[in-house]
Parts: structure tokens; C-alpha cells; sequence
């Protein structure tokens, strides 16, 4: 016969989970706090336990209030620190050789107390010494190239200037002179002037000059003819222009030279006149013919020159 019990069992009801710990005995799981001391509002980690041997209160298990984490210190990579030796030592040696300039530049030490002078001709070492005299006392790193031409620019004989620091106190100066070409007759004076024309000296000897005398009459030249005459002059060797007696221009296009033996050469204008000087050169060199002595050399057109 059918039971008339009716099952206990509630379908959805869930039967609640046993407490945490040891299901067995009932205690509590190691751990969690007895029952009883939880307040109301306690985190875990305010919870208190009491101890079994002086019945103080210790805190429970959790971490302890003010406690602060453990921060983990790696040491410098070896490239950076390689970097950062490398710069320190790169500035401090810059700084070295900084100062190691500036003394040179501002020493005494190094201070002018000697010039010496090489290549002069028309001038005297004393008188480039004496255009040079503001430099004495004044550093050698100081003074330049630039330095001294500023000083000897008042003297028109010099067309360059190197110079040379010679430590501890001497500087060298090499002077490199303009090139006298021609004697220029003005009256009963003779000036000295090179290929462009400037005058070198105002009262040359003819004499004592084996340079040709360009006649200026009573006058002044006129500036073409006379760069024409300079220029041929210019191109010549110093042992053709050494046996020149006077140089003359109808005009540009008529050049005209005398030798001291009383030759002429007709040159013509200026054009090709290097050329025109090998062919003078050549010409002058060849045994000379008694019984035909030459009278003009012609090298107007220097690829058919002729004599006569």
C-alpha cells in the first residue's frame, strides 16, 4: 500500500554548507578567528587573538599596520655607466685643454721680444723691423698673417708677407717684394716702378740699374701706353731685361724695344707675350753673323719671326 508520508524535501530549497573547519569535531578552521571574538564591522585583519601564556592580545594573522614594502635596488647597466665615465672624462679633458689655450694665448711667456726679416731687396731688414715694432710685447697666438701686412702696408715695395711663430719669443717674417721692372724718366729723375706701375723709389740710379728707362718727356705717360710697356716688360726673362737700354709705345699696338747695343725689337701689342718672350729669348742666343749683323728682331707674330 502507498505510503501516505509526504517527503520533508522542499524542491528549491537549498540545505545551508557546514561551517568552515573540521566538519568532524565541529572546531574551527586553522586560521579563522574563534567564535565569539569577531565584532561586528571587524576586518579580518583586525581581529585579535588571545595568547594562551599572559592573556595579551596580539594581532592575528595579516598584515601588520605601519609595516612598509621591500623595494628592490638593481644596480647601474654597464653601458650607461661606461657613458657616464666616458662623458666626465671628454669634459674634463676639454676644460684641460681650454685653459691650457687661453694661457698660451694671454702668456707673457710667449710674448714678442724678437722679429727676424728674410727676403728683402729694396728694403732694409731695420726698416721692416721698425713697421713692426707695435708687435713686441704681444703674444706670438695673437699675431697673424693678416696682423703684420697691416703693419707693413705703408711700405709699397712689399707685395706679401708669411710669418712664422718661433717660440718662445721670435717671430719670423718673409717678405716677398714687388718686381721692379722699368726706370720711368720724369725730367732729370728716374723712378722705379714694377709691372703695375707702382714706384718703388723716387730717385733710382741709372747707372747702377740694369733696367730699361721708359721716357715719359715732359709729361706724364699716358695709363694705357704705359701698362702696355709694363706688361711686355713683365713677361721677360731678368737676363733679356737686363740687356733692355729703353722701352717705347706709339700705342698699344706698338711696343717697341731698344738694347744696349743698340738693337731694336719690335714687339707689337701685348697679346701672346709669353710666347713672344721664348722667341726673343731664342733669337738673342743665336750666334751672331759678322758679315750680317742683325739690326731688328720682329716677333710681332711670334710663330714667324723675323730678323734683319
Amino acid at each position: 500500500m502507498p505510503s501516505t508520508r509526504r517527503p520533508s524535501y522542499t524542491p528549491g530549497a537549498r540545505r545551508p554548507l557546514p561551517p568552515p573547519g573540521n566538519q568532524l569535531t565541529g572546531s574551527p578552521a586553522p586560521g579563522s578567528p574563534a567564535p565569539g571574538n569577531q565584532q561586528a564591522g571587524n576586518t579580518p585583519s583586525d581581529v585579535i587573538t588571545a595568547s594562551k601564556d599572559s592573556g595579551s592580545r596580539v594581532p592575528a594573522a595579516g598584515p601588520a599596520a605601519g609595516t612598509r614594502d621591500n623595494v628592490l635596488s638593481f644596480p647601474e647597466p654597464k653601458a650607461k655607466r661606461r657613458k657616464r665615465i666616458l662623458q666626465g672624462t671628454v669634459g674634463a679633458l676639454v676644460a684641460v685643454v681650454a685653459a691650457l689655450i687661453a694661457a698660451a694665448v694671454y702668456s707673457p711667456v710667449l710674448a714678442v721680444q724678437t722679429v727676424t726679416v728674410e727676403g728683402t731687396k729694396l728694403l732694409t731688414q731695420e726698416q721692416v723691423q721698425q713697421a713692426l715694432a707695435p708687435l713686441q710685447g704681444k703674444p706670438l697666438p695673437q699675431i697673424g698673417d693678416g696682423d703684420v701686412a697691416a703693419l707693413l702696408q705703408p711700405l709699397v715695395q712689399v707685395r706679401d708677407v708669411t710669418t712664422q711663430a718661433r717660440p718662445p719669443s721670435t717671430l719670423a717674417v718673409k717678405v716677398t717684394e714687388r718686381v721692379p721692372v722699368a726706370l720711368v724718366k720724369q725730367g732729370e729723375a728716374h723712378q722705379l716702378v714694377d709691372v703695375d706701375g707702382v714706384k718703388l723709389s723716387d730717385n733710382a740710379d741709372p747707372a747702377s740699374t740694369q733696367l730699361p728707362v721708359i721716357d715719359g718727356g715732359g709729361g706724364t705717360l699716358p695709363k694705357d701706353l704705359f701698362h702696355a710697356i709694363t706688361g711686355v716688360l713683365g713677361a721677360l726673362p731678368a737676363d733679356v731685361l737686363a740687356r733692355l737700354s729703353n722701352a717705347s709705345a706709339k700705342s698699344v699696338d706698338a711696343v717697341e724695344l731698344k738694347l744696349v747695343d743698340g738693337q731694336t725689337i719690335v714687339w707689337g701689342n701685348a697679346g701672346e707675350k709669353e710666347l713672344k718672350a721664348k722667341v726673343l729669348e731664342a733669337l738673342l742666343k743665336a750666334p751672331a753673323d759678322p758679315k750680317n749683323p742683325v739690326r731688328i728682331y720682329d716677333v710681332s707674330v711670334p710663330r714667324h719671326p723675323v730678323t734683319r
